[in-house]
């Protein structure tokens, strides 16, 4: 961190010529010194960069007053960080007025040297501060960059990273979604009461233009996390009034370290697995330039794909979690599913999607029957590896091109089917309703941004002035727009719920009688509910 004027001024070099500060006296603690620069001359602006105390004796300024004040306009226009005039060589006791106004005028700290200094130790001084303090940020640097690749390479989970950083950082850190949703927090011995309380609403109030900044009003420090163009969080370091350098080169280091770990694969499995996980996601991913060398990899692992009826089946694991027990039960899970296949001998690939779900690509002789087929499987697997996962099966396609479709809509099932209190053999995409696919989506931050475009205002007004606006519109929207009927349900009266519409209307510039518009709304307060995971 650079020193400020106050900083230097306290250095011995300084003191022993008595300074004065005579223009700017309250601007020394918020003025950086980049560096010292001697000059005698006046047309001096082009040699600077920003930054500079000027340290001259005064002999070779003009005497014109609008010479003086151009000098010091030009020297503000760069930045520079004061001017240090020695007296005795021209100047005697005091500047000209017309100087010391111009100073006054462009913001500029003007210092007085009532003794000869020398030159030569004051920029020495100088110079050995602010180099020490340019090694000291890389000192700083070089051991985050050491802390956090190792917890990197190491796969370390959110809790992990956020626990580092605020015992670098002493403060409390909090990682939220782009609906200003908490998934993970260390809060460093804070109360949890007083920091989460009414967390969204708080952080709505927070706008972060770019990608890291600081909001005095609540102390926080905000940077923005996500990977390859797509940002999907935000990490707040709550830091005080006055975060330091090392604490922003921390926060935008651990950001980095979450968007990387979001996109690393941590899982152990057999090199068959492996081999058939390769392939599922190339199809998947669109990965191959050639449908055919889809087919071709497929049928050099034993899984011919040509000419059958093609379905992607997904299971989806009930528990979460991370770690090796989290990747045994993973690897535990596809082999099953493997076997299972093979004492049906069901042609298929079979290998994991993610951290959560494992696919199996069937592909079927035109004269085998689909159900039939999928009871067995489900039976086997279930034999296998008892109720761990949901059997979520996609629609039948009868081209390697159309199969992304498939295992899309598959895990679109298996990630509603998981959360079902029913128990069947296996689901499929007509089991589900607008609710449960919204749900699926909840993490999307195409979903989370719909939801902010859509309601954002509404929320923002809510939490600003704390209305209920948000749940009115919910009343007229679940009664099929029945204005009476939403009204009773709210416990309002009639006059009082219509003015609380137009306050909605108002709020989010929508036409409520639009149908359209309030299809809109409503899938976005569905939307909204499954974000926060509401039921």
């Amino acid at each position: 961190m650079l020193p400020t004027l106050a900083e230097v001024l306290r250095l011995p070099a300084l003191r022993r010529a008595r300074p004065r500060v005579v223009v700017g006296a309250e601007l020394l603690d918020d003025v950086a010194v980049r560096w010292v620069h001697i000059a005698e001359v006046t047309d001096l602006a082009h040699l600077l960069r920003g930054g500079e105390l000027v340290l001259s004796t005064g002999i070779a300024l003009p005497d014109d007053p609008e010479a003086l004040r151009r000098y010091i306009d030009d020297l503000a226009a760069v930045g520079v960080s004061g001017i240090a005039v020695e007296l005795g060589r021209k100047y005697h006791a005091e500047l000209p007025p017309a100087f010391l106004d111009a100073a006054r005028d462009a913001g500029v700290p003007v210092v007085l040297l009532d003794r000869e200094a020398r030159f030569v130790e004051i920029t020495e001084a100088v110079h050995i501060r602010v180099v020490n303090e340019q090694l000291e940020e890389l000192r700083e640097s070089e051991k985050l960059h050491s802390v956090f690749t190792q917890l990197s390479v190491e796969g370390a989970d959110a809790d992990r990273i956020l626990h580092e950083v605020a015992q670098l950082s002493g403060c409390p850190v909090v990682l939220e979604n782009l609906t200003h949703q908490v998934l993970a927090c260390d809060l460093n011995g804070e109360d949890p009461g007083t920091l989460l309380t009414s967390w969204e609403s708080r952080s709505r109030a927070v706008r972060s233009g770019s990608r890291t900044v600081h909001v005095p009003a609540t102390g926080w420090l905000v940077t923005t996390v996500g990977a390859r163009g797509q940002d999907w969080g935000r990490l707040i370091l709550v830091a005080g009034a006055g975060p330091t350098p090392r604490q922003s080169m921390l926060i935008e280091r651990a950001a980095t370290t979450l968007a990387l770990g979001r996109l690393l694969e941590r899982h152990e499995e057999s090199l068959e697995r492996q081999t058939h996980r390769t392939i599922i996601a190339g199809i998947i991913d669109r990965a191959y330039s050639d449908p055919e060398e889809a087919l071709v990899r497929a049928r050099a692992v034993g899984v011919p794909l040509n000419g059958r009826e093609l379905v992607g089946v997904v299971l989806r694991l009930r528990e979460s979690g991370t770690g090796l027990a989290a990747q045994a039960r993973l690897s535990d899970t596809a082999e099953g599913a493997a076997r299972a296949c093979r004492e049906l001998r069901l042609p298929a690939l079979v290998g994991s999607l993610d951290d959560l779900r494992v696919g199996i690509l069937l592909a079927l002789p035109g004269r085998q029957r689909l159900d039939p087929t999928l009871y067995m499987l489900s039976e086997r697997v279930r034999g296998a590896i008892g109720d761990a996962a949901v059997l979520a099966v996609g629609s039948s396609v009868d081209g390697i091109r159309e199969v992304r479709r498939s295992f899309l809509e598959a895990r679109q099932v298996g990630d509603v089917a998981v959360r079902q209190s029913d128990d069947r053999p296996f689901y499929r995409l007509p089991d589900l309703h607008l609710r449960g696919l919204l749900h699926l989506f909840r993490d999307d931050e195409r979903l989370q941004t719909y939801v902010e475009r859509e309601l954002g205002p509404l929320l923002d007004h809510d939490a600003r002035h704390g209305s209920d606006l948000t749940d009115m519109l919910r009343h007229y929207l679940g009664a099929g727009r029945n204005k009476a009927l939403a009204a009773n349900r709210a416990h309002l009266s009639r006059p009082a719920f219509y003015d609380r519409l137009r306050r909605v209307s108002h709020v989010l510039e929508a036409d409520l009688d639009s149908v359209e518009t309030c299809v809109s709304l409503h899938v976005a307060l569905l939307s909204l509910d499954s974000v926060r995971d509401e039921r």
